[in-house]
């Protein structure tokens, strides 16, 4: 799978589980299905975790600046705007090319981020599953400390 598809797929995944989310918040709002939230709301949180892991990979394969990869990740917290980002990224060429296995004349390739890169881009399989693991784990840890603004009474 290329930077280009990885990113459309969790760009479009995270467009997906907002809807469920909106959906869940009407069922418990209007229609008292207490449970609707936590599961929509679940969904929803481990594909934003997914989207902003994999805008940090593609952004750093993709040579993005800091401040791209944070406007990457913040878009995934206004509802439906990974789209029209990922659109804009396209347009402009910035999804462009496939994982960068080799290094080039490129100064910034010699660093220690481009260099772990390189290391993980070699061994896919386990990329993906301290991915996985990873951002598991984060997910947990964030289930632990209880929902955003505290525990409804």
């Amino acid at each position: 799978m290329s930077p280009k598809r990885l990113f459309r797929a969790l760009a479009l995944a995270e467009a997906v589980t907002w809807t469920i989310l909106i959906v869940a918040m009407i069922l418990k709002y209007a229609a008292v299905v207490e449970s609707a939230v936590l599961v929509g709301g679940s969904i929803h949180g481990f594909v934003f975790l997914a989207y902003a892991f994999a805008a940090v990979l593609v952004g750093v394969n993709q040579r993005w600046g800091v401040g791209l990869m944070v406007l990457a990740v913040v878009t995934a917290i206004v509802p439906y705007a990974t789209i029209p980002f990922e659109l804009w990224l396209v347009r402009f060429g910035r999804l462009e090319g496939g994982w960068r296995h080799e290094r080039t004349e490129h100064p910034a390739d010699g660093n220690w981020v481009n260099r772990m890169l390189r290391w993980f881009l070699a061994r896919p399989v386990l990329l993906t599953v301290l991915a996985v693991v990873g951002i598991a784990a984060v997910f947990t840890a964030l289930l632990v400390m209880g929902p955003p603004g505290g525990r409804e009474a």
